[in-house]
């Protein structure tokens, strides 16, 4: 690989198939992604689950029948990147959106991309609702304890004592209530048909969260629920710190408080079926 590697050097981008006989492909970049540059800050997370996601959506072979809906806060930004059908939503209605979307079409891969201000604060009606009902699509959350698009504000899910624009000296939880842990929220409803909470700062984690967005996925074709993946991000930006501080704060503080893993799995008869 001498060669080929001074090459990269000397002319990045002049290699072609040919001088790479004999070698096996591990990885290359999903067809499903456009070619737009990621906008996010540095260290977020949000660009992590957007590749896993086109991955898996390349991998099912599903992209022309899958269909996403992005509402408000960064998350809106998911049409700019998947190659797929999108349908923004007002804030906190993306459920409500996609429960029309695929009762309408109920053969479409339907899911939502939120964040947590939407999700669980102005969205936590739809949500619970959706949920509740047992909807056939997928619901991902983002979880990085703030408003990220507006400035960092406190949202439902900061933790006791942090601090954000809107909790200068920390969180009170004596005032403002506890963060909430939305997926043990909505797993004991009987719509919730699978219901995991992953992450995506380190490769081995990823790797999980793809497997968990890769169910989501997979199980609608058994029509039994609405499966709710929970991702846990960092928010360099918004908590004031460098990527690399975030990844303490994340092992430290964020997983200590919404530990990863599944919160409610489907029956293992329900899955019988799924590959029939």
């Amino acid at each position: 690989m001498t060669e080929e590697k001074d090459l990269l050097t000397e002319k990045p981008g002049c290699l072609d198939d040919t001088d790479f006989e004999g070698y096996e492909l591990v990885y290359e970049r999903p067809s499903t992604l456009t070619d737009t540059k990621f906008h996010y800050c540095p260290g977020c997370g949000h660009s992590t689950a957007h590749k896993l996601l086109a991955e898996v959506i390349q991998e099912l072979g599903i992209q022309d029948k899958t269909i996403g809906i992005a509402p408000v806060g960064c998350s809106v930004f998911a049409y700019d990147y998947v190659d797929i059908d999108w349908q923004e939503a007002a804030h906190g209605r993306a459920t409500a959106v996609a429960t029309g979307i695929k009762r309408f079409l109920p053969d479409k891969y339907v899911f939502t991309y939120q964040g947590d201000g939407d999700l669980a604060a102005i969205g936590t009606a739809e949500t619970v609702h959706c949920v509740n009902r047992g909807e056939n699509i997928l619901i991902v959350f983002i979880n990085n304890g703030v408003y990220g698009m507006t400035s960092g504000q406190m949202a439902p899910t900061t933790l006791k004592d942090m601090k954000t624009t809107t909790s200068p000296y920390g969180r009170d939880v004596g005032h403002v209530g506890y963060p909430i842990k939305v997926s043990e929220l909505i797993a004991p409803l009987p719509g919730a048909f699978y219901v995991t909470r992953v992450a995506v700062h380190t490769p081995a984690l990823a790797r999980k969260a793809k497997k968990a967005f890769m169910n989501g996925f997979k199980y609608q074709k058994l029509g039994m629920g609405t499966s709710f993946v929970e991702v846990i991000s960092n928010c360099p930006s918004n908590w004031k710190m460098t990527p690399v501080q975030t990844m303490d704060f994340m092992n430290d503080n964020m997983i200590k408080y919404y530990p990863l893993g599944d919160v409610k799995l489907p029956p293992k008869e329900a899955l019988e079926n799924l590959n029939k």
